[in-house]
């Protein structure tokens, strides 16, 4: 296989590999998402974000995730692959098709850092399957399950997130109207550091039970999220997209 260009980007240390398959070909996604992604022989990430041409929007997004996987759509991902798009001098301003549907995003300042709002689509309250610890189940294109706990750090992330592998697991803590405290456990990957579209799952969950007003700040082990949502059209998430290095593999 010939070597192919590369960024190394995290959005609130979710990081990933990002990959414009518009301008260079990998066949076999997942089995690069697997080698690339191992933190000891590869660069390490949760997951490849694959830039695609698009007939319906600026790009196509997919996501793969770190085991090889395929999620539906990733908000910290998204917005690596918007500052990447941005720093090619495609915009400021884009839309991109997901799986999830169509997400709209601005770039809202640049630097060191990029901030990046990204409309969400409309959270959905789907009925459970089946009901374990008292989740909210919340879908953002993709599924999750939000388990409010008094004490994230000693709640058992991991075995919860075994029983319900279907799922995006997050557990979460109202710390007063306007902030919250997340930790997550994705699908394919396990424990991260952040999760976008969990963290408005979560903010919107505890809008629902009456716990917050937006909008909400969503603390994560990997820095902080802000969520708005007047609890009848699109959520927005607002955060940090940050480059690491570009290589060539």
């Amino acid at each position: 296989m010939s070597p192919v260009a590369v960024s190394k980007m995290h959005g609130t240390l979710n990081d990933f590999i990002v990959l414009d398959q518009r301008t260079q070909t990998i066949d076999d996604l997942a089995q690069f998402a697997r080698a690339v992604c191992n933190r000891r022989s590869g660069i390490g990430a949760d997951g490849v974000i694959v830039l695609l041409p698009s007939d319906r929007a600026d790009a196509r997004m997919r996501v793969i995730n770190a085991d090889g996987s395929e999620a539906e759509m990733c908000g910290n991902g998204m917005r690596c692959a918007i500052r990447f798009l941005c720093e090619r001098g495609e915009g400021d301003r884009f839309r991109i098709e997901t799986l999830a549907g169509i997400i709209g995003a601005e770039v809202l300042d640049k630097g060191e850092i990029y901030h990046i709002r990204l409309d969400m689509g409309v959270p959905q309250f789907p009925a459970p399957t089946r009901a374990v610890n008292g989740a909210t189940y919340v879908s953002m294109g993709n599924p999750h399950a939000v388990i409010f706990v008094a004490d994230i750090g000693a709640f058992d992330l991991p075995a919860a997130g075994e029983m319900m592998p279907e799922l995006n697991v997050h557990a979460a803590h109202v710390e007063d109207r306007h902030h919250m405290s997340v930790r997550h456990y994705e699908r394919g990957v396990g424990l991260t550091q952040a999760c976008g579209t969990g963290a408005v799952a979560c903010a919107a969950a505890a809008m629902q039970r009456g716990l917050v007003d937006m909008p909400v700040t969503v603390q994560v082990p990997g820095g902080t999220l802000e969520v708005d949502w007047d609890g009848t059209g699109s959520a927005y998430l607002t955060g940090p997209a940050v480059r690491v290095f570009d290589a060539r593999i």
